[in-house]
């Protein structure tokens, strides 16, 4: 599948918690009606004082074409939809979101491992936004990520499901990719890559380890936003 991924920023002047009431209780209704969508998913941070972000919104489609259709082209930063939900989202998000602190990114799914049968609502979420290390090209990146870190990842302690999301258009896209890390409860994503609150993963475990060292081979540490928090499936037809 396809997604467009969505870190938000609350507008200035609107508190957390008042960001959250609104993107949960006038947005979501909005976003799960937009054309073509048949997931849409949010993730809530387990701290919002240590998070970078507000939140992340993800919206799935069976095809890059339904995607550009409802949101526009992955080279436009903001949505350009001409009609319908997709109009009436975007014209929604100026009321809660700082539209210029808004990095996203569209990239197809590739699932990696998974043990929660895609029910993924209350488990807890490792988001990496990750750009390659400098004098590496996105080729080369991707090969490693793939081949190289991939099998160390999926064999973190407590990871339950692990994703990449490949961006569909390289050139234009803010990030190299994205890796997400899923876990059953918020004390095992800790003992598997540390607390939230720290930039970077600090496991003890051996198989923590491993992946922790790797990414000193292929990613540019500085420049990779991260995100923890507890995810909520808003709409799923993908089993329709």
């Amino acid at each position: 599948m396809y997604k467009h991924i969505a870190l938000l920023v609350r507008k200035q002047g609107m508190s957390h918690d008042e960001f959250v009431e609104y993107w949960q209780t006038n947005h979501t209704p909005i976003a799960r009606e937009i054309e073509g969508v048949v997931r849409y998913q949010t993730v809530l941070p387990a701290d919002p004082e240590a998070a970078e972000f507000d939140g992340i919104a993800e919206l799935f489609f069976d095809d890059l074409d339904a995607l550009h259709d409802a949101l526009g082209s992955e080279g436009s930063r903001d949505y350009d939809p001409a009609k319908g939900k997709a109009k009436e989202a975007r014209e929604d998000v100026d009321n809660f979101l700082d539209i210029e602190r808004r990095p996203r990114l569209i990239g197809e799914e590739f699932v990696e491992k998974d043990e929660t049968g895609g029910e993924t609502t209350g488990l807890y979420k490792h988001s990496a936004f990750l750009v390659r290390k400098d004098g590496m090209t996105h080729e080369e990146f991707l090969d490693h990520w793939a081949n190289t870190h991939v099998p160390l990842a999926r064999e973190i302690p407590g990871v339950v499901r692990y994703a990449r999301v490949v961006p569909t258009d390289p050139e234009n896209a803010e990030f190299d990719g994205v890796a997400e890390l899923y876990f059953e409860s918020l004390d095992a994503l800790r003992a598997g890559l540390g607390h939230e609150s720290s930039r970077d993963y600090d496991p003890d475990h051996p198989k923590a380890k491993a992946p922790r060292e790797d990414v000193d081979n292929f990613l540019s540490l500085e420049d990779r936003p991260r995100f923890v928090g507890q995810e909520t499936v808003q709409k799923d037809v993908t089993g329709e």
